[in-house]
Order: structure tokens, then sequence, then C-alpha cells
């Protein structure tokens, strides 16, 4: 059964009911749920569901006319087109009648067999497809591939597309909705780990605790995850151990390309090639501060943006060895587990965002922000380092929305809030503020006492976090 994904499988339906032509570009990292989310989609049409497969173009022309053919009820005995240009022929006499989508799942594949057929195929597209009833979706894992040699504009197929998609992982709330009856604080300590990756939250075995599922999912020498980074990253680069070093800086809190060049020994610009990479393959990311100019700021940071692979690099990495050797349990249990809670309270913070985000896309906070993100920097007054968990501004009205997060077992509420209010003078061009304070623990008298006196102030509970706008 499909999670999730509502939007996007209504846009499809969307462009499908348009008829006549249509060519959509969906991609996203491997694993997002590119090929759930279309075959649910193709579910109940006329459709030809076709994979290629990383092997020559002999091997996947052969197994893309047998998908043809099968379409069309013809012996699998039928010989194979004799290239694609007959086999997309082929295609256009099956959508004669009625409209046919075509999925072409891993895509890449395909093209790297043949760098031909990209022109061979915006050929097809312009002399005969474009005039017909075929409904094509050219899907793709490889990001670079896709954005490049489909997307870009030095592509073949450059302004053939009439839809794109790139797939991202799940936010918080659409990753619980595969956890069933989860509890909520459980729901985010598993995002923490997990992420929202569909495929690696379907593992979750909810009749057990959260500890015993990480045990079973990576601390075993036979858990499905023990060595899941390592094996993307042997299957997606070409120089799999400098990745792995770059990687482990990351985790261990080497922000910056210098940090990360300094501690693991290489060229600062050699760094940087190697962070676009993993950006490209949504693996890191660069955060900068919010009212900074993105091309400019030099406070800039990066981060793993994957959350099992941040947690697999912190916690698992440096004991790769000793779960070979059995010990990967008892680490978990005494060295790992009871300190667990530092790493999902910065996870904590980017659920906090993303609830932001969902709020305001259903024009649920006090005004519509144009940023959402964080902030860090120097207080002009002090001199001293501060930041900001969550922020969401209009600067052009000059309204900000301050957010703390705070993952902890109690707190003292008032007080934080106090010293939320306080930042208001790190930002002086702004005179409408509103202030959010997000918590884990249950929120005391005294500041709920201060919401019913100051109409600015907010209070959001883990009840709050996972109640979903009723017209979503």
């Amino acid at each position: 059964m499909l999670v999730g994904r509502e939007e996007e499988l209504r846009e499809l339906g969307t462009l499908y009911e348009k008829g006549g032509f249509q060519m959509v570009v969906v991609y996203g990292r491997r694993r997002v749920g590119k090929t759930t989310l279309l075959a649910e989609f193709a579910a109940k049409k006329p459709a030809i569901f076709f994979t290629a497969m990383e092997s020559n173009d002999q091997e996947n022309l052969r197994l893309f006319s047998r998908a043809l053919y099968e379409y069309a009820r013809l012996p699998a005995s039928t010989g194979s087109f004799s290239d694609w240009t007959d086999a997309f022929d082929f295609l256009l006499d099956l959508a004669a009648e009625q409209q046919l989508v075509l999925v072409f799942d891993e895509f890449p594949f395909a093209a790297q067999a043949n760098s031909s057929l990209p022109s061979i195929l915006q050929n097809a597209i312009d002399h005969k497809i474009s005039k017909s009833q075929v409904y094509m979706v050219l899907s793709g894992s490889n990001v670079g591939f896709m954005e490049d040699e489909v997307l870009g504009h030095r592509s073949p197929l450059y302004g053939r597309r009439t839809a794109q998609m790139h797939l991202l992982p799940f936010d918080y709330l659409d990753a619980s909705k595969m956890l069933g009856e989860t509890s909520r604080e459980d729901c985010i300590r598993y995002y923490s780990c997990l992420g929202g990756v569909p495929y690696y939250l379907s593992f979750v075995d909810t009749a057990i605790s959260f500890e015993d599922n990480l045990i079973s999912l990576f601390f075993n020498r036979t858990s499905v995850f023990s060595e899941e980074p390592l094996m993307m990253l042997r299957q997606q680069l070409r120089e799999p151990a400098i990745y792995n070093t770059i990687l482990m800086a990351l985790a261990n809190g080497a922000n910056t390309p210098q940090l990360i060049a300094d501690q693991i020994g290489e060229e600062r610009t050699k760094v940087m090639k190697y962070l676009g990479i993993l950006s490209r393959l949504c693996i890191v990311k660069k955060i900068v501060p919010l009212l900074s100019d993105q091309a400019k700021t030099r406070k800039g940071v990066y981060r793993i943006s994957d959350q099992l692979f941040s947690f697999w690099y912190r916690y698992l990495f440096p004991i790769h060895p000793e779960i070979e050797l059995g010990s990967g349990e008892l680490l978990a249990r005494k060295k790992i587990f009871p300190y667990l809670s530092e790493h999902t309270g910065r996870c904590f913070e980017d659920v906090c965002i993303q609830w932001i985000r969902r709020k305001n896309q259903q024009s649920k906070l006090p005004f519509t922000a144009t940023a959402i993100g964080s902030w860090w920097g120097t207080d002009s007054k002090t001199k001293q380092q501060a930041d900001v968990d969550a922020m969401a501004i209009d600067q052009s009205d000059g309204k900000l929305l301050l957010g703390e997060c705070k993952w902890q077992e109690s707190i003292q509420a008032a007080t934080t809030l106090n010293k939320l209010c306080s930042k208001t003078t790190l930002f002086p061009d702004f005179k409408d503020i509103w202030f959010y304070l997000f918590s884990k623990a249950p929120f005391d008298a005294a500041s709920k006492r201060m919401v019913r006196e100051n109409n600015r102030i907010h209070l959001v509970g883990l009840p709050d976090l996972f109640m979903e706008d009723p017209r979503t």
C-alpha cells in the first residue's frame, strides 16, 4: 500500500486526465520510493512498466522488446527489435487506439549503455510520439545524470518534458505514517536514525521496542543496514574510501571544507569537489543562516542530510570491526543508547522546521513566511555567538517567527521563553515578532500563563507536531 506521496500521485493523475502526449521526468535517490509511486500510478491503466538493467545495450533492448510484446500479448519467443527506433515505432502502434502509459524506470542504465539513446528518443518524440497518446515517464536514481543528461539544457531531451518531479525522502510526519501505532516520541527517534526513506522505514517491526529494532537493523553482523551506507557509496561512486572519510569527519563535527580538510589531511579544493557530489546524491547538504546571501556568505556549513547516514557514521562506523566480531549489541546498549538523546535532539530541530513549513503551506502561521530555516551568528551587542533553532521570516513586511526546540525530559519553559524573547535584539529590522517553543516534555503552568498573557507566544508539544490539518 502506498503511504504518503498523495500530492505526487495527484499531479501524475492530473496530467493523465489531460490526455495527449506527456513526458514526465521522475528522479530521486535510491530507495526513496519512485518505483512504488509509479507502480501505484500505472495500476489499472493501460501501461507498460520497463526497468532498465545495468547491462549492455543489446540486453536492455531485448528486455524492452519483451515488455512491449507482453503488453501486446505476443509470444515471448518473438525476436527483439533491431534497434530502439523500431521499438518506439511499435510503441506508437500500441497507443494508436488508446492512451498508453510507458514507465521507463532506471533510464540512466539504458542511456549509459547506449549514449545515443537520448538522441534517438528525442528524434522519436519530435517526429512521432509528440503527436500520440503516449504518457511517458522517464525515471532514474542517478540524480546527477537525470539533471544533466535528461533535464539539462545540453541534453537532446531538453524542452521535451511536460513535468518533472524530484522525489525526496518523507518528512517526519509522512515517515510516521509507516510506523503504525508507534508513540509520537518513538516516531521522532526512528526518524532521527532512519530518516524518511520508505525502504528503510519498512523494516521497522512495531511489535518490538525502539532499541530492539536498532539492534536488529544495525548492530548484528547480518543486520540489513549494518553496511548500508558503504554499499550505496560503492554502487554510485568511484572512490568510496575518501567519501567515507569525509562523512566520518562530518558526523564528528567538522562542518566546513577547511575543517574537514584539516581533519582528514586533504586539500580544501578536493574536499569541496567531493562535498558537491555528496550533495547531488542528497547525502550531504549545505545550509546557511537565514538573512544571509547564500551565494556570498562564508557562514555556510555542511551536514549529513540523510539521517541513516548521519546515525551510521556517528555511531556504527567507529565500531564496525566490533560488530563483525559479534559485540555490536553489547556496545549499543552500553555505549550508544544511553547517549542517543543528543543525536535525536539535533534531528528534533529539523522536525520543528518541517512543522513550520507545513503550517506555512496550510496558512496556519501568523503570517506567510518567504523563508524558513535557522540562524546563527554574532550578537552585535555582546560580541558572543548566538543562534536560533527555528525561524521563519517575511523580510519585506518585517515579520519574524523565532523558535526554540527542546528535546529533554523536563524543561523550565517560562525561563526558556524569556530567553527566546530576549533574542529579538538580534534582529532590529523586524518589528512584528512571534515566539514558538517546541518541547518533548509537557509544558508547566507558568508557561501556559505566559501564553494567556501574550498571544505572540505559542507552545508546540508532541501532540501538536502530529496533528495534521483536516484539509490535508
